[in-house]
């Protein structure tokens, strides 16, 4: 078993995003709704956080709630609103007591007033925490942050806010939901399945990609530590090859 004490401190990735998948195949290989997976899947958020925390990640951002699971049988989607809430007021002690700061991107205008009051609030008691940067991806989609982002930009530049040929990576970052944290290092997916899902397009242009076929509920701090571990084996070369890096 590959251990916490294994990780090398000098390389762990700075901007951790995780893909959690299976709550509801967990659920369903017990004879349960698939609303019992998302309730124990809140563990597993709570000991990936710790984790974090624990190794000094700078930043991990959590996929909680696509614009495409808008689509799912309202009753769930109720339910996974009234978790979320739920699970801001019994974490906010441990995310004041770890110094975390919460953060939040997405369409949060699509929330349910309840909800989004309730994270706002959080959001706003942890912004001096100097801690791990926790992100929660809800209502969110990558084409559709890109999509914002260009018509901002178009925006400025038919009113000679910003000129055409100053538009690189730069503006284009800037313009993001994500504008505040840096490129993602490691992105991970639990269940098996291997795709993004429309997560983070843009940000996960170099990261390493991890997938297991544990499902969420069942993904723990340990299986955290192997990711990293697994992450710190391989050789990033953001385009060049391996000669380039030794010299």
């Amino acid at each position: 078993m590959l251990e916490k004490e294994q990780i090398n401190k000098d390389t762990i990735p700075k901007h951790i995003a995780i893909i959690m998948d299976g709550n509801g195949r967990w659920a369903k290989q017990r004879g349960k709704l698939r609303v019992f997976g998302h309730e124990r899947g809140t563990k597993s958020v709570r000991e990936v956080v710790e984790g974090c925390a624990e190794l000094g990640v700078d930043c991990l951002t959590l996929y909680a709630f696509s614009t495409e699971n808008w689509n799912r049988p309202k009753v769930e989607v109720r339910t996974l609103m009234k978790l979320l809430v739920s699970a801001l007021k019994k974490e906010y002690k441990n995310l004041k007591k770890n110094k975390i700061q919460l953060n939040a991107i997405g369409d949060l205008n699509a929330l349910p007033s309840s909800t989004k009051k309730e994270l706002l609030e959080v959001i706003e008691k942890t912004k001096n925490n100097t801690g791990l940067k926790l992100t929660l991806a809800l209502s969110y989609g990558s084409r559709e942050e890109l999509k914002t982002a260009v018509k901002s930009i178009a925006d400025k530049v038919k009113n000679n806010i910003i000129s055409l040929e100053k538009i690189d990576e730069s503006v284009i970052n800037n313009h993001l939901y994500t504008h505040n944290l840096p490129d993602v290092d490691l992105l991970i997916r639990t269940s098996g399945e291997q795709r993004i899902s429309n997560f983070l397009l843009w940000q996960i242009a170099y990261a390493e990609l991890y997938f297991t076929d544990t499902l969420w509920p069942d993904f723990n701090k340990q299986q955290l530590f192997e990711a990293i571990i697994n992450y710190q084996n391989r050789e990033r070369r953001f385009g060049k090859i391996s000669e380039q890096l030794n010299n």
